[in-house]
């Protein structure tokens, strides 16, 4: 793998030994390393990371987490959807990062549902990482349905996969895009004038 490839972090937020988050998950970054990227998986299961504490925000292996989400280039997070939203163990790993990890870098979205289609959890994470000032990939994956979609941990669901594979790809193209290019445009846009006074 060359030394200055795009590295994508994908965090699955889920604990379940079955979970469908994991092998979705991984689809996307099988296709991210299809386009030159170095990849990685973090599984919450592997790693102590207690409720948050703002007096101890290092608590077990917070500070692994944060430095493993840092380094990266994207980001993608992968939850199933719970009542709604996404999942209380996601929650509490982003509690333990903040702009360091996140501020403008690429992020995308995949979110599974064992019923409808899961957009409360893809919307919420969205509005988190407008918190952190993370650029979010305009296209997001959804896994309705999952027990339907896959054989195994083989997504076998062809438009599924596809949606999923390109949340891949699209985090290694617009993994160093510039959220505040300098051009005409943002010199004649009156908020970009202020941002620069």
């Amino acid at each position: 793998m060359d030394e200055n490839a795009v590295h994508v972090v994908a965090i699955a937020g889920s604990l379940r030994e079955e979970s469908y988050t994991r092998p979705a998950l991984r689809h996307a970054l099988d296709a991210a390393e299809a386009a030159g990227a170095s990849t990685e998986l973090i599984d919450l299961r592997e790693l102590e990371i207690p409720l948050f504490d703002a007096d101890d925000d290092e608590a077990g292996d917070a500070s692994e987490l944060a430095r493993r989400v840092r380094e990266a280039e994207a980001i993608l997070l992968g939850t199933p959807m719970y009542h709604g939203s996404y999942s209380s163990v996601l929650k509490t790993a982003l509690d333990y990062c903040g702009f360091d990890e996140f501020e403008n870098k690429t992020v995308g979205l995949l979110a599974v549902s064992g019923g409808s289609f899961p957009i409360g959890a893809l919307d919420h994470l969205r509005v988190v990482c407008r918190a952190l000032d993370a650029w979010v990939l305009p296209h997001q994956a959804a896994v309705p349905n999952a027990h339907s979609r896959f054989e195994g941990r083989e997504l076998v669901d062809e438009d599924v996969r596809q949606r999923v594979e390109t949340l891949g790809t699209r985090a290694v193209q617009f993994a160093n895009i510039e959220p505040d290019p300098d051009s005409f445009e943002s010199r004649e846009n009156v908020g970009a004038d202020e941002r620069a006074g």
